[in-house]
């Protein structure tokens, strides 16, 4: 994680209705996809954890389909995959397990048979935010996370098969990062991954295929990869830049504004230029920022004026009833929560019927930050350039939260989740209204200090109830926490000590209170009573 940047924080750009479990399972079955020789003919999918116990309501069934047919994660076909796997000939079988107990809530066992009759299994698991790792392929362990170009090869464990892969890749001009050799045993079934800096192209796949040791060889493109396919070369200065303004928790954060008198997010804007360039991608931000407020204002308005149906039936039209009573004066709220709280239920609904959304740092709490930035620009006539800010300066602190806890309800509770949207939207409001880096890391510890043990308990795993309520609240939570800080009241608790107790919070709860849909609100005898009416 000391590698995510503005687009795994502000984003994935994503159809809902979670992050971990649609746009994450999607990038695993997209791996599979890739690692297949041949268009993949049948597919079949066992589903454990988390995964298991709320996959339907999730769509992460959908998901993991769509991504064995090469959508992306944007794309709105994901909700229609089965019908159009049908329509490929692709045959699909899926099972949830719930009775096992893996090592990662989140995790998804994939066995293809592509067109040729070659036939491939692997594991994967997704980490939080639609980052996913492969961790086993075809019964050996390895370590794929798809952040830069992958080189699996498939080989025999014998003398000079890895001097010769290195050989082929720098006669090909390929730059190595990393490289890891995973075996089943001594001479026996091994895979070499091997993840390089440049692109690797047919030529280079070809060389290394000439071994007789080596059985067969894949590349796995980042998903940030130039569209060509071109190799790309990373200035030298690009890693020290990287270095330079790269922090690891709030106070190096703070230590750095200080040191460079930047703001926080003058710093991430740095960082996160110094990390495209690394990875051989456009170093430009602006028009990414754009396009998520684009897509999170359509999100955070579209519902008031056109109420959605979810696609598990809890909700709908939520949005539209709050405006309306609202609309001439609301009789408990101030005029700026109402409007947050309008927009917050307005994304959730977007994000339930499976339209599009970004996930900040989830789907499932992607409701808060757009509700936070669109209620002050509404009312306090702030810029789309002002909003830019707060969206790289709430960027700066999830990418804290996320490297030192989790921002996944599987892994951490609601807490990790709406928990985390909520404090980075503090801190893009206090720098919206010039607060100090200082004041900005304080009202996001306001936050978590305030929704410290949020449990994760969505009804019939659906992000419907109690996920929408919980981020129109949570937006007025944000709004508090940053005028207390803006105010200057001082913290005893410091934002990286609330990090690392909602951390061991998180770690503490109970399987059934982390997105198994099996405790809490979820385990209610009405919630219980509507999941055995739809069963």
């Amino acid at each position: 994680m000391r590698n995510y940047g503005l687009r795994d924080i502000i984003g994935p750009v994503m159809v809902g209705p979670s992050s971990s479990h649609t746009a994450g399972a999607l990038a695993i079955a997209a791996m599979a996809r890739r690692l297949c020789a041949a268009p993949p003919a049948a597919a079949s999918f066992t589903l454990y954890g988390s995964f298991a116990h709320t996959g339907r309501g999730h769509g992460t069934d959908r998901a993991l389909v769509a991504g064995m047919l090469g959508l992306s994660a944007d794309d709105l076909a994901i909700r229609d995959s089965f019908a159009l796997a049908e329509e490929a000939g692709l045959a699909v079988e899926m099972t949830f397990d719930t009775d096992a107990e893996p090592e990662h809530p989140n995790t998804v066992d994939i066995a293809v048979t592509d067109a040729e009759g070659a036939r491939l299994t692997l594991r994967g698991v997704s980490v939080g935010g639609g980052a996913a790792v492969i961790t086993r392929i075809n019964g050996v362990e390895v370590n794929v996370t798809g952040e830069h170009t992958s080189v699996v090869v498939h080989q025999r464990d014998v003398r000079g098969v890895l001097a010769h892969i290195s050989s082929c890749l720098a006669r090909c001009g390929v730059n190595i990062a990393t490289a890891s050799l995973y075996r089943t045993a001594k001479h026996d079934d091994a895979y070499t991954v091997m993840e390089t800096d440049d692109a690797v192209d047919e030529v280079a796949r070809e060389v290394i295929l000439e071994h007789p040791a080596i059985y067969d060889v894949r590349v796995i493109a980042p998903s940030f990869a130039d569209s060509d396919g071109d190799p790309v070369c990373v200035p030298l200065d690009a890693e020290a830049a990287f270095e330079r303004w790269n922090y690891a928790d709030g106070a190096g954060l703070l230590e750095t504004c200080a040191a460079e008198g930047l703001t926080i997010a003058e710093v991430f804007y740095r960082r996160e230029q110094a990390l495209r360039t690394m990875q051989g991608v456009t170093a430009e931000v602006g028009p990414y920022l754009r396009r998520v407020l684009e897509v999170m204002r359509a999100a955070a308005t579209g519902p008031v004026e056109r109420p959605v149906a979810s696609t598990g039936g809890l909700i709908g039209g939520e949005a539209r009833k709050m405006a309306l009573a609202c609309g001439d004066g609301a009789p408990v709220l101030d005029p700026l929560a109402a409007r947050a709280a309008v927009y917050a239920l307005a994304v959730l609904e977007t994000n339930a019927a499976m339209g599009r959304i970004v996930a900040t740092p989830t789907a499932g709490s992607a409701g808060v930050l757009p509700a936070v930035l669109l209620a002050l620009q509404d009312l306090r006539g702030l810029s789309d350039e002002t909003l830019m800010e707060g969206l790289m300066t709430a960027a700066a602190v999830g990418y804290v939260i996320a490297r030192n806890a989790s921002v996944s309800g599987a892994e951490g509770g609601c807490q990790a989740e709406v928990g985390s949207a909520a404090a980075m939207a503090a801190a893009a409001a206090v720098a919206m209204a010039d607060g100090t880096p200082d004041q900005a890391l304080a009202a996001a510890a306001n936050v978590m200090m305030s929704m410290l043990g949020l449990v994760c308990d969505p009804v019939g795993g659906l992000v419907e109830v109690p996920c929408q309520k919980r981020n129109a609240t949570a937006a007025s939570i944000a709004l508090v926490s940053a005028q207390i800080a803006l105010s200057g009241v001082q913290n005893l608790i410091s934002f990286d000590e609330a990090v690392a107790v909602m951390d061991e919070v998180g770690r503490g709860l109970p399987f059934e209170l982390r997105e198994s849909a099996l405790g809490g609100i979820a385990a209610a005898p009405s919630a219980c009573a509507w999941c055995n009416a739809c069963c």
